[in-house]
């Protein structure tokens, strides 16, 4: 039954989508119904309180995020959360259309609500209510950080990664690991690890000339009373993933042998609590909870999942805490007798005009950001549309960066990697530079333009559905679909590896691909290394400044069957 403060909720938004009320008024109305102290109310439970925050991304600033419409799951994880969107994610969790829930966890009626609720995040929003949860809870807190938070803005691509590290250094976290970290390469990140101050943690990450530990694979702390071992598993693909050549001498994988070894450890040396915190992507973490034993609590990252619940595989609890710093998760635990006898748990979204946000790290962010200020406002042109990145396949902001790289480098097809992180804009806004970046800032950005055979495109792209699509999650090596402009297929995601992709076609003439034919294609995030071109935010920036406005519609180049 919908409660009376839903039933507002329900008309104010319903009023806002059916009357086109100013965005002034309407935000001051959701404003009125959403409270800082309602959106920290918690009933606290137990000795311990974890709080977790992942894949921030870069991201200091409050903003717009759209979570994904489409997030399709196959095999055992078929219509299970996280792969449920739209009104089926509402109705399983038992969220109001229109609420404040509804806006900060889907897609459906986002630019309406956005124009009611405002921006979420601002790493000042989440010290706020980390600072709350730490004066309520004393020292049953522990901070832990999931990772790919170094990477994502342009502030962060210039100071590789230390404009995070300064500002995170204020919310003093107890752990982390990672993932896009890797990108800065093998020096920097062994030199940002000296100086955290706290432990970054790889337990699958091996040295591969000794095959030995690369970094520390745990960490015991104490808090209420109970011995906790905090495990660290970094994506364990990175390196197919990103440029091998970057870390060199570093291997990864999923090891599930060695997080049963670390587990078995940490328990022999009095741990009353193991949490695993990881970096593997939900499916990977749902199937490693039901066959390693021992694990407690698993944060989970990479995957970018935003749920309301802990989801319960066994004795293990998974929880996902979303992206782009949208959301602090907090999780009360009662721990006895070396085991969780109850838990409570909440994800909080960061509504940015109702928290408060936090002096000492405002302060911070200003600091950081202020060499690159007049750079990240800089106009490049105007949306008349909603442009965002996430889902399985093609956003209007990766098609956005497909239609710069067929007409700045004359080509005929556009390939865009199907990166989660990346912030929205909203129809009537203007683009900046600092919102093109938040989608393209990487340390390895060259554009590339080259002969490529209809055969070789449909094996690069049945090549990215496996990792994806495969049933086994272990096989699933990160991101989602290639981003194609140019190009229509079809998909049967149900269908093994090698016959998924079909019926490929040039998008313009209907014409279809010929095996044997070489087209110009130009795309960007090679892996291989000496790859060379303009950097991917340049040739964007070129093609919106020339264009002026741009206008988006969803993308229907791709028929998907199987799901």
């Amino acid at each position: 039954m919908i409660s009376r403060r839903e039933f507002i909720q329900v008309a104010a938004a319903t009023a806002a989508l059916s009357t086109g009320v100013g965005s002034g008024l309407t935000r001051a109305v959701a404003q009125q119904r959403l409270t800082e102290k309602e959106l920290l109310a918690f009933e606290p439970l137990g000795n311990v309180t974890l709080v977790h925050v992942t894949d921030m991304h870069g991201q200091l600033m409050p903003l717009y995020f759209r979570e994904p419409s489409t997030n399709l799951g196959v095999g055992e994880a078929k219509g299970l959360p996280p792969h449920i969107t739209g009104k089926e994610f509402l109705a399983r969790f038992g969220i109001a259309p229109g609420s404040s829930a509804a806006y900060a966890l889907t897609s459906e009626d986002f630019e309406a609500l956005a124009k009611s609720y405002g921006r979420i995040g601002g790493l000042d929003r989440a010290a706020t209510v980390i600072k709350a949860i730490r004066a309520e809870r004393g020292d049953k807190v522990a901070l832990l950080d999931g990772g790919d938070t170094w990477q994502g803005s342009w502030s962060s691509l210039k100071t590789r990664g230390q404009d995070m590290i300064d500002c995170m250094a204020l919310l003093k976290p107890d752990a982390m690991t990672g993932h896009w970290e890797f990108t800065y390469g093998t020096e920097r990140v062994k030199q940002a690890i000296e100086g955290l101050g706290f432990p970054f943690l790889g337990l699958n990450i091996r040295d591969t000339e000794w095959n030995e530990a690369a970094f520390e694979p745990s960490t015991m702390i104490e808090r209420g009373g109970v011995k906790i071992a905090v495990l660290g598993q970094a994506f364990p693909y990175t390196p197919v993933a990103n440029p091998r050549w970057m870390i060199p001498n570093w291997s990864f994988g999923v090891r599930e042998e060695d997080v049963q070894a670390q587990v078995d450890k940490a328990r022999n040396g009095g741990a009353q609590l193991v949490v695993l915190l990881s970096h593997n992507g939900f499916d990977v973490d749902r199937k490693l909870a039901s066959r390693v034993k021992g694990i407690d609590v698993i944060l989970t990252g990479h995957t970018h999942d935003a749920l309301p619940e802990a989801v319960k595989v066994g004795k293990t609890l998974l929880i996902a805490s979303g992206s782009s710093g949208k959301f602090v998760s907090r999780l009360d635990l009662d721990v006895r007798d070396g085991e969780v006898k109850a838990y409570r748990y909440k994800l909080i979204p960061l509504f940015s005009d109702v928290i408060t946000a936090d002096a000492e790290m405002s302060a911070k962010i200003a600091e950081v950001r202020k060499p690159f200020a007049s750079d990240l406002a800089k106009v490049l042109g105007k949306t008349d549309s909603l442009l965002y990145r996430r889902g399985n396949f093609n956003g209007t902001f990766d098609d956005l960066i497909c239609q710069a790289l067929l007409q700045e480098r004359d080509a005929e097809i556009a390939l865009s990697p199907g990166f989660r992180w990346g912030t929205s804009v909203l129809p009537g806004q203007d683009i900046t530079f600092e919102d093109v970046t938040n989608a393209t800032a990487i340390t390895y950005p060259a554009v590339y333009r080259m002969g490529m055979t209809g055969s070789r495109l449909k094996e690069i792209i049945e090549d990215v559905a496996d990792n994806l699509f495969n049933v086994d999650p272990y096989y699933q090596q990160g991101g989602d679909m290639v981003r194609i402009g140019g190009l229509s297929y079809a998909i049967d995601v149900a269908k093994p590896q090698g016959s998924r992709i079909s019926d490929m076609q040039m998008a313009k003439t209907g014409a279809p691909i010929d095996p044997n034919r070489e087209y110009q294609v130009a795309g960007w995030a090679s892996v291989n290394e000496g790859t060379e071109g303009p950097p991917i935010w340049e040739v964007v920036s070129n093609y919106l400044t020339r264009q002026k406005t741009v206008r988006l519609e969803p993308n229907r180049a791709v028929k998907v069957t199987g799901a």
